[in-house]
């Protein structure tokens, strides 16, 4: 794993993983009205799995921040539905919905774009007083 240099490093892994976890989101909502012959085939929301990554002098620098070790789909059953005219129904007239959750992804999507937001707002906080420490030498 890459080493934690600074304050950036982190905001910038923290906001690389919310990138990640909004992309999971988009992809179960254009998903979310999928359907499938089978319940093998039909499509299963997913979400990425993080991990804690600290420093390797954490004593000293006090740095941890968060990676992304994974994406897993979510153990749900699909809906099995009567639709004898759709062109994915099986033998017997029944199509698969995907198991997606509409509403808990624009839950998710709201959270990881406040995570991600917070985490610009460190890099901009942290520039700005930096910016002020190098000016009062002058």
């Amino acid at each position: 794993m890459a080493e934690i240099r600074n304050v950036f490093d982190v905001a910038s892994r923290a906001m690389a993983a919310q990138m990640v976890r909004l992309n999971t989101v988009a992809s179960n909502l254009a998903n979310a009205r999928s359907a499938a012959s089978t319940q093998e085939e039909a499509y299963r929301a997913i979400r990425p799995v993080f991990s804690t990554e600290y420093d390797s002098n954490i004593r000293k620098s006090g740095l941890s921040t968060t990676d992304v070790v994974d994406v897993v789909a979510l153990n749900r059953q699909p809906a099995r539905t009567y639709m004898p005219d759709h062109p994915s129904a099986d033998g017997e007239g029944y199509v698969y919905s995907a198991a997606v959750d509409v509403d808990e992804e624009m839950v998710e999507m709201l959270e990881a774009g406040r995570q991600y937001q917070n985490n610009l707002e460190v890099v901009s906080t942290l520039r700005t007083l930096m910016l002020r420490t190098a000016n009062m030498g002058k």
